[in-house]
């Protein structure tokens, strides 16, 4: 799945609701698209840590039009299954990153102070 809109309908037809319950989770998940416009911007959403990070935004639950209450960390959940089959950790994405040296601050630049 790519839009964020076909996963909020994915997750009105499992928990109830309409779509416009979940979209804004979704948008968040997708978001970092925008500065990072390659599959791998999914790093940053699309692991257990970045689940846990949708749940500190939007908080614990969200209760949908319907009337239920739905437990936030399933939405993110369900979007990783459905785009990855599988929930990888934060660690899953960082090894396939070879580390740079500019990472651990080898290319600092000078601070200039202006009084």
């Amino acid at each position: 799945m790519s839009k964020a809109l076909i996963h909020a309908r994915s997750s009105a037809r499992k928990w109830g609701g309409t779509s416009e319950d979940y979209v804004a989770i979704h948008e968040k998940m997708d978001s970092t698209k925008s500065a990072h416009a390659e599959v791998t911007h999914r790093c940053v959403f699309h692991s257990a840590f970045g689940i846990f990070l949708i749940e500190d935004i939007f908080g614990r639950t969200i209760t949908n039009s319907d009337g239920r209450e739905v437990f936030v960390r399933d939405i993110p959940e369900q979007h990783v299954l459905e785009d990855l089959g599988h929930i990888p950790s934060l660690s899953d994405w960082l090894r396939e990153m070879p580390p740079q040296p500019w990472m651990a601050g080898a290319r600092k630049l000078p601070i200039r102070i202006v009084e």
